[in-house]
């Protein structure tokens, strides 16, 4: 599979500011987004493609920025 996942979800419904939305594959998943995370022109019936990419580089950054952060953490503890 790679770092990249891509299925197709149908666009079940929008509750108040929630798309609920059914993996095509499977249509006993179903998941909530914000509905501001859909295309403008999505509507109830639409079908839709979902990429999911992990992000090799920002998720070092992000874990780089932790570790900082606790050893900066236990340094200041140990005044």
């Amino acid at each position: 599979m790679g770092d990249e996942s891509v299925f197709r979800v149908s666009l079940d419904r929008i509750e108040e500011d929630l798309a609920v939305l059914l993996v095509r594959e499977d249509e006993s998943i179903r998941f909530t987004l914000p509905r501001s995370l859909l295309p403008e022109d999505a509507r109830e019936g639409d079908i839709l493609t979902v990429a999911v990419r992990r992000e090799v580089a920002a998720t070092e950054e992000a874990r780089q920025r932790v570790a900082e952060r606790i050893a900066r953490l236990r340094a200041k503890g140990r005044d």
